[in-house]
């Protein structure tokens, strides 16, 4: 493996790991934030190792997923994720303070559809 996609793929397992830490300690904005940047970035290096590309400015986990047909059941996590690069971050789009919008069942949530995704990567990307 390339060391950039070794450095994408470390990357992202270390962010969803990073999400369940801030889950323990009740930042779930992050943990919604985290689950996203984990899966973005392993989509991303499975991208690069399927394809040879270097990585693609695109943030979309839904076009993301179709550019290595992702198992069209996990197409709903995609869509649910997504979202969250933005609204965890950004008063304006939420039109309020994004960390007040998150609970614990909206974390666990998150994280376990990350770890629904991952399961899948971790059967495209053998390390």
């Amino acid at each position: 493996m390339r060391e950039e996609i070794k450095n994408w793929w470390e990357q992202a397992k270390h962010d969803l790991k990073a999400a369940k830490k801030n889950l323990e300690i009740k930042e779930y904005y992050l943990v919604a934030f985290l689950s996203q940047q984990a899966v973005e970035k392993g989509l991303k290096a499975l991208i690069m190792l399927k394809s040879k590309e270097r990585i693609i400015p695109i943030h979309s986990l839904v076009k993301l997923g179709k550019k290595v047909n992702i198992d069209k059941k996990l197409l709903t996590d995609l869509r649910i994720l997504s979202p969250e690069y933005i609204i965890t971050r950004y008063p304006d789009v939420v039109e309020s303070v994004p960390h007040e919008n998150y609970d614990q069942s909206i974390a666990k949530d998150r994280i376990k559809r990350a770890e629904r995704i991952f399961k899948w990567l971790n059967t495209q990307i053998k390390e």
